[in-house]
């Protein structure tokens, strides 16, 4: 059997889910995923899960949210007022928005609430402050060259 090492470009399948067992994300759709070990395309505690893994061997990994999404912050959460939203739009919760930083770089935000003069946006990734489980299974090894 074919073994990882970093390096090597990897064919995995696997389901992701929180603690309370939903599923937030699996190839079943899309397919096996490919990632080359050691590019940093995937959290680094689930690359070390897969060195040293054989074709064919399956693993669960308990990823907290320090090493994945991170923690929720509660100062992404903000208000916008509703003088600053497109005229058209009719804000609802769950709908998404996108800003600008400070920085000039685009914020994704998902509004949480709607108020009379001012929707309350969450800036924090869906998966913030949740600790996951990848189920992973390696399906192929290619040696790096």
């Amino acid at each position: 059997m074919t073994t990882a090492r970093e390096g090597d470009t990897v064919t995995i399948d696997f389901t992701v889910k929180k603690d309370d067992g939903t599923i937030v994300g699996n190839t079943q759709q899309d397919g096996p995923q490919t990632i080359t070990l050691g590019g940093g395309e995937i959290f680094p505690p689930i690359e070390a899960a897969l060195t040293g893994m054989e074709e064919g061997e399956q693993k669960t990994v308990e990823l907290a949210c320090e090493n994945g999404f991170g923690p929720r912050r509660p100062e992404l959460i903000i208000d916008i007022p509703r003088a600053n939203l497109p005229a058209e739009m009719a804000p609802q919760p769950g709908m998404g928005l996108q800003a600008q930083a400070p920085t000039g770089q685009p914020i994704n935000l998902v509004i949480i609430e709607v108020g009379d003069d001012s929707v309350k946006a969450d800036g924090n990734h869906p998966l913030a402050g949740e600790t996951l489980t990848f189920d992973i299974t390696l399906r192929e090894v290619k040696a790096a060259a």
